[in-house]
């Protein structure tokens, strides 16, 4: 037994270091874990889990900076099968998502199976054996019957290319890779972004800059967030009487999926732009602040965010917002459209993630050395958001299209387990060596998104989002309700996939208890 420095302890599977094991899982977060536990409850235990990291935690373990927290309440922000009843707030902190994370891999002793410092840089579908090909950090090669890419679409940080960026001579980070030995006290800092990682760094960080100036191209909609302690009383009934617990949570779900009928139809959601202008108003008195600050779009068409110490933020007299668009970055100072220059000493970018291009930069190659760089070469696209035409074995979490603005992901993430599953069970039950999605089933899909995505909010209401590509398609985002996700997955159509049989005994199951 070994131990990750920083994390759990590590047991190396039984299939030994370079398998082949029945499944290899990319990713330690919400989705590879959510698998992990899928297939250990489906009798699968020969698979292993590959993370480039020395502990576990994806999302709440990388991103770390000041306020970093969930803008889903922790009801609903959590496995359905493994409730915590013990939140310390309505909305979690990053420091308590991520011992929830760490508890789940205790419980379902998951650690076994994690392989850690083992950042995958290529995989490839080996057609004479139908197995994948994992190669990680070092050259070393790894192999499975199938492979589980559990990364999820929030792992490369998006920093713009803004000219002169190199030129910069102070310090310079992303908030997903905060730079903590950088001490930020009576320092000039330029903020550039104003997503949902920004509205919730900016006011932690407002009160002890010298001077802090956020460069905004497009203002959000932002509600006020109910967040407050989760009081004992309420700890000790959920303790005492889950169902009550379930309740809570099922309410909370059907509260946030009510937004989703204003995708198509933005004058339901009406009150909720009422709500937060009024949010607003109440909280930026300043007239000129407040224009800068009300969006020119329709609600919905970029994630609204929740936040009540935003505004009060800005109010500050060292924290000044500009508008005006970077037209250079120089040695120790950002140059804006009006010809003013910004002296800065850092500058944080709260940029974003690459959501619809995740995988420019990875070395995927399916079927006859078929690269998904190629495949995806007019959009990307999946079968439910798991599955690629050309690769064969492969399932994605959280891939194209099952990416939502307005609920719990991990909702998502669950449904899409219990598909993967029913995949292998399929093609375990058919004696196959290799299962794929139909062209014509994923053709088929992805004709119903862009349908159902046409006059959506996403698409129509005027603004540019993570959720469409540089072509203005939908790319990103589930055009429907939760619910019909749920029931898109709920049972597997065998007409959707095809499997190939070869020399089973060179298949092992991959559903044996």
């Amino acid at each position: 037994m070994a131990q990750a420095e920083g994390g759990p302890a590590v047991v190396t599977p039984a299939a030994g270091p370079g398998g082949p094991y029945k499944v290899v899982v990319i990713g330690t977060g919400f989705s590879g874990l959510g698998m992990a536990i899928g297939l250990k409850k489906a009798g699968v235990h020969d698979f292993v889990i590959l993370e480039k990291a020395n502990e576990v935690g994806g999302t709440w373990r990388e991103n770390t900076y000041p306020g970093c927290a969930c803008d889903i309440m922790s009801l609903l922000y959590s496995y359905s099968f493994e409730p915590k009843n013990d939140w310390s707030r309505m909305f979690p902190k990053q420091g308590e998502l991520l011992r929830y994370i760490k508890d789940v891999v205790d419980k379902y002793e998951l650690a076994q199976h994690i392989r850690f410092n083992a950042e995958v840089t290529a995989t490839e579908y080996d057609d004479a054996t139908d197995t994948w090909r994992v190669t990680v950090n070092g050259g070393e090669t790894v192999r499975g019957r199938a492979l589980v890419a559990g990364m999820g679409p929030l792992h490369r940080p998006s920093i713009p290319d803004l000219p002169g960026l190199a030129s910069f001579e102070g310090t310079a980070f992303h908030s997903a890779e905060w730079d903590h030995s950088y001490d930020l006290t009576g320092k000039r800092v330029a903020v550039i972004g104003t997503g949902a990682s920004a509205i919730q760094f900016v006011p932690q960080i407002a009160g002890k800059v010298r001077h802090l100036t956020v460069f905004q191209r497009t203002p959000p909609w932002i509600l006020p967030k109910p967040d407050r302690r989760v009081t004992g009383v309420e700890r000790a009934l959920f303790r005492r009487v889950p169902l009550v617990q379930r309740g809570y949570r099922n309410a909370i779900y059907l509260m946030q999926e009510s937004f989703v009928l204003g995708f198509k139809n933005p004058r339901l959601l009406k009150a909720a732009g009422s709500l937060a202008r009024r949010h607003l108003a109440r909280q930026v008195p300043d007239r000129d602040l407040r224009r800068k600050l009300t969006p020119d779009y329709t609600m919905g068409c970029k994630r609204t965010l929740v936040s009540s110490d935003y505004y009060p933020a800005l109010m500050r007299p060292n924290v000044e917002l500009t508008i005006e668009g970077i037209t250079e970055i120089r040695p120790r100072s950002i140059v804006t459209r009006d010809g003013r220059e910004h002296e800065v000493d850092a500058i944080v970018f709260g940029t974003g993630f690459h959501v619809t291009d995740a995988f420019a930069g990875a070395r995927i190659v399916g079927r006859d050395g078929l690269r998904i760089q190629d495949a995806w070469r007019d959009g990307i696209e999946a079968h439910l958001g798991v599955a690629v035409k050309g690769f064969p074995n492969l399932f994605l979490l959280l891939g194209p299209n099952s990416g939502l603005g307005h609920n719990s992901m991990i909702f998502i993430i669950e449904a899409q387990v219990r598909y993967v599953l029913q995949c292998l069970a399929m093609l375990d039950d058919a004696g196959g060596s290799a299962i794929s999605v139909r062209p014509s089933a994923q053709d088929r899909f992805n004709r119903w998104v862009q349908h159902r995505s046409e006059g959506a909010v996403w698409v129509a209401g005027g603004c540019d989002s993570w959720y469409l590509d540089r072509e203005g398609v939908n790319r990103a985002a589930w055009p429907a309700s939760t619910l019909a996700f749920w029931l898109r997955t709920r049972r597997l159509d065998p007409g959707d996939f095809q499997i190939e049989r070869r020399d089973e005994s060179a298949a092992p199951s991959l559903s044996s208890r």
